[in-house]
């Protein structure tokens, strides 16, 4: 819907994802939208460099945040939000929305 605005096909689908979850890691957006991970890494370091997101090491993962600093981000999220919502149901919910576990992990369960 947006690629030529924003670069890149994997930019618009980072952009929707941080909409809906407010973070997320490359190896969770693979496996979400099923695309090699160099593309994601390539989006998420250039919306980084743009000062769009801030990422942080957390144990071996970098997660990455809107950038609260960022001047424009009210106004960025307020749009970004708006094109999420003319996506049809089927595939918010099948991309963008995350699984939430519904239950703990059974006791004694090897990881």
């Amino acid at each position: 819907m947006f690629e030529q605005l924003f670069g890149s096909r994997i930019m618009e689908k980072i952009l929707f994802y941080m909409t809906v979850n407010g973070k997320c890691f490359a190896a969770e957006l693979r496996k979400s939208f099923d695309i090699p991970i160099f593309g994601i890494q390539r989006a998420l370091a250039r919306l980084e460099r743009q000062g769009i997101l801030v990422s942080v090491v957390e144990g071996k993962s970098r997660f990455y945040y809107w950038n609260p600093r960022y001047p424009f981000l009210d106004d960025f999220k307020s749009f970004i939000e708006k094109a999420y919502s003319s996506l049809p149901d089927n595939i918010r919910k099948k991309y963008y929305e995350r699984r939430v576990r519904k239950r703990p992990r059974k006791k004694g369960k090897a990881l």
